[in-house]
């Protein structure tokens, strides 16, 4: 029961923001696969930075797409203004190996 109270919270606070998919593009195809210890290392630090702005209620969802073509990361994230969201990417660890794109997002909630 808790867990639909602070998910059905989270939409609240959420309803009046900007919302974008975020899309983590690795530096090669087999990157999942094939990650370096140091890379390893970096994507850890990518979840711990991404969990923050969960808790805030920023990021609603991330984690891998496990696509065939090749995995890549997905979130969506909850804003003030588009403004916000290159600071919230260069910031991510994981950009200093990878790329990101973004796009803007119609949210759809379920009704109160």
């Amino acid at each position: 029961m808790n867990t639909v109270l602070n998910i059905l919270l989270t939409i609240l606070l959420t309803m009046n923001k900007k919302h974008f998919a975020i899309k983590l593009l690795p530096c090669r195809p087999d990157f999942a696969q094939t990650m370096t210890e140091d890379e390893k290392a970096i994507m850890q630090q990518h979840i711990a930075y991404w969990k923050q702005y969960m808790d805030q209620g920023i990021m609603l969802i991330f984690g891998p797409v496990l696509d065939p073509k090749g995995a890549y990361g997905f979130g969506i994230i909850a804003v003030d203004s588009e403004d916000q969201i290159s600071g919230l990417l260069n910031n991510d660890p994981a950009s200093k190996i990878n790329k990101y794109e973004y796009y803007p997002m119609m949210a759809v909630y379920p009704a109160k």
